[in-house]
């Protein structure tokens, strides 16, 4: 087995599956770089899921049926849990069998890079269709519109408060006391763009909070995204945001200063090194932070050519296996392994996989903070996490029906990242249960 073929799967895409090392045709790399030709397949799988839109529009309506029993919160709660579980089934069937796990993978990157969290309650109504909607159409795009994208979606417009921000001298603001919530801005400054170190001050959080007043969400048309700028909203007036000052241009002025933000230096900074920690090693190195950083720059933050860098860069390529997988990634690899969900994705089968996720720690768009999930291994690594995984690696093992041969299946899907201590533990494994067992809870198929 190549090296690189495994390395293809196990790094950049979703674990070594062999449907994936035959696709491949014997060039690892062009396969993976083949993936970024369109967004076509990472937005397909969710069709005919409710737009955002349309919840805004029907929310009232929900809330009108609700208050019609004393129990009427309770039932408004069930609705957006029920929303929330109707968008993660097909989320997690196509993540068993996307024929595009680098894409997918990028996804991911990103969905987590400008999260959003259903531990706030009222996001369990937006949370998937925001994905579909805000991330997947513009992954394959440039920053700056993936960034305005994300800031003008309702589901983070509800979630960092930016809804709810009103210019203290606008009209509205005059007539209802209200003023601004720094929230957003401060998320968009510290984590989406140029980083905490990347020179702001709170006065640049409190005039972007300045700028992007008026920014909220339609509810009434049911079209269109769900953004809609409210002028009566907005504080007047110029601002300065990092040493640069914005005229009174109504929601056109937000517009330019995200473009400024996304092509400030720091973000390229930024930007690079979260992605050379999640695809590289925690302590990325510092030539391919360079490598990045500098294609960011020089292409006007090209998400399609930073992927692509990726896959050219050759630390990317070593065959130690520097990253600990989320409990997210390392069920689905183990699923992948295994030749995916060969039948419905049943209420029974998902609740069981959602609970194996939940006693892991991260059942998706359930992240504790606007920072995301983290992405290093000590996060993930603790005696407590390691021995949750060998616990339901045994479980899964006992209930494949018809199950393959550890030993070839380690050989054929992981050969050389195999060391001798787990290929001897396979050789000696009692029975199949044991060896698969054995082989999902194995430090290899653990890191990437």
């Amino acid at each position: 087995m190549n090296l690189e073929a495994v390395l293809a799967t196990h790094r950049f895409g979703l674990g070594a599956g062999k449907r994936d090392l035959d696709a491949m045709r014997g060039d690892p790399r062009g396969w993976l770089k083949s993936q970024l030709g369109s967004v076509e397949p990472i937005t397909r799988p969710f069709a005919g899921q409710k737009s955002t839109a349309q919840v805004l529009r029907d929310l009232p309506s929900m809330r009108e049926a609700a208050n019609k029993s004393p129990d009427d919160m309770v039932k408004l709660a069930k609705m957006g849990r029920d929303m929330f579980i109707a968008e993660m089934r097909p989320w997690m069937r196509n993540a068993f069998e996307t024929p595009v796990p680098f894409l997918e993978r990028y996804v991911w990157f990103w969905s987590n890079h400008f999260t959003i969290s259903v531990l706030k309650q009222r996001m369990t109504f937006f949370a998937g269709s925001y994905e579909r909607e805000a991330i997947r159409p513009a992954v394959l795009g440039k920053f700056e519109d993936l960034l305005i994208s994300t800031v003008r979606h309702p589901a983070m417009l509800i979630y960092l408060d930016n809804a709810y921000s009103i210019g203290p001298d606008s009209p509205a603001g005059r007539y209802t006391g209200k003023g601004l919530n720094e929230n957003h801005a401060r998320e968009i400054l510290e984590l989406h763009t140029v980083g905490v170190n990347g020179g702001y001050t709170q006065a640049d959080v409190i005039e972007l909070a300045k700028i992007l007043t008026g920014w909220s969400v339609d509810r009434e048309s049911g079209a269109g995204t769900g953004f809609k700028f409210f002028q009566n909203r907005h504080q007047a007036g110029s601002k300065a945001l990092l040493g640069k000052t914005y005229g009174e241009n109504g929601e056109r002025e937000g517009q330019d200063a995200l473009r400024d933000l996304a092509r400030h230096p720091s973000t390229a900074r930024h930007i690079a090194t979260k992605l050379a920690r999640h695809f590289i090693a925690d302590e990325p190195p510092p030539q391919a932070v360079a490598k990045l950083e500098r294609v960011f720059r020089d292409t006007g933050g090209d998400l399609r050519a930073l992927a692509a860098a990726l896959v050219d860069e050759p630390s990317a390529w070593q065959p130690t296996l520097n990253k600990m997988r989320t409990p997210i990634e390392y069920i689905v690899a183990a699923i992948r392994l295994l030749g995916g969900i060969q039948d419905t994705l049943g209420d029974q089968r998902f609740q069981g996989l959602a609970e194996s996720l939940r006693v892991m720690g991260q059942i998706p768009f359930t992240a504790q903070s606007p920072k995301g999930w983290p992405d290093v291994a000590s996060a993930w690594a603790g005696p407590a996490a390691i021995m949750e995984r060998v616990q339901w690696a045994h479980v899964l093992a006992e209930r494949i029906q018809k199950k393959p041969d550890p030993a070839v299946l380690a050989d054929t899907t992981m050969g050389p990242l195999l060391s001798p201590p787990t290929r001897e533990a396979l050789k000696l494994a009692a029975d199949p249960t044991q060896g698969l067992a054995l082989l999902l809870a194995s430090p290899e198929f653990q890191r990437r």
